[in-house]
C-alpha cells in the first residue's frame, strides 16, 4: 500500500474527531528527513474556515495515530494545515467549499467567468445566483482574494 494512502487512512479518524476531513497527504524526503504534510478541510457541506483549535486538536490526534501504527516506521516531521485560498478549484467538493466566495473560472473553450459562487447544483456551479456553468466545462477555478468581503 502507498505510504500516503496509509497515512490518509490513519489520519481520517483524528481529523473527524475535530470535525474535519483529510483533503490530501504528501510525503517527501526519506529516513529521518521524512516530511508528512496532511491537509485538512471542513466537510463539503460547511462554509467557512477550520479553526486553529480544530487544526491543533486534529494534529495531536493524527500524530498519535501515526505513532501508534509506527507509520512511517522512522522519524518524521508532521505538518498539518488547511488548503488555503490559493488552492485551485478542480473538484466538485472544492467548489462546494468555495460557496459565497468570489471566483474566477477558466473554461475549456478559453473563456473566463468571474462572479460570486452562490451554489453548486447537480453538475453546475451557479454564479451570482443566476449564471450556471457546467462543472465539465471548467478547467480550473480560483478563489479571488477580497480585502473586504461581504457575507452571503
Amino acid at each position: 500500500m502507498d505510504l500516503a494512502v496509509r497515512i490518509a487512512e490513519l489520519a481520517a479518524d483524528g481529523a473527524a474527531s475535530a470535525g474535519l476531513i483529510v483533503d490530501g497527504v504528501e510525503v517527501t524526503g526519506a529516513g529521518a528527513n521524512t516530511r508528512v504534510a496532511v491537509t485538512l478541510d471542513l466537510p463539503e457541506d460547511q462554509i467557512g474556515s477550520a479553526s486553529l483549535d480544530a487544526i491543533a486538536d486534529a494534529s495531536r490526534a493524527i500524530g498519535a495515530a501515526l505513532d501508534d501504527a509506527d507509520v512511517p516506521p522512522h522519524a518524521y516531521t508532521l505538518e498539518v494545515s488547511t488548503p488555503g485560498t490559493s488552492r485551485p478549484l478542480t473538484e466538485r467538493r472544492h467548489f462546494l467549499r468555495a460557496r459565497t466566495r468570489l471566483v474566477t473560472l477558466e473554461l475549456a473553450d478559453g473563456a473566463t467567468e468571474k462572479g460570486r459562487l452562490t451554489e453548486v447544483e447537480g453538475d453546475d456551479v451557479v454564479l451570482d445566483g443566476e449564471r450556471r456553468v457546467p462543472l465539465a466545462d471548467i478547467t480550473r477555478g480560483a478563489i479571488e482574494l477580497e480585502l473586504k468581503r461581504t457575507e452571503g
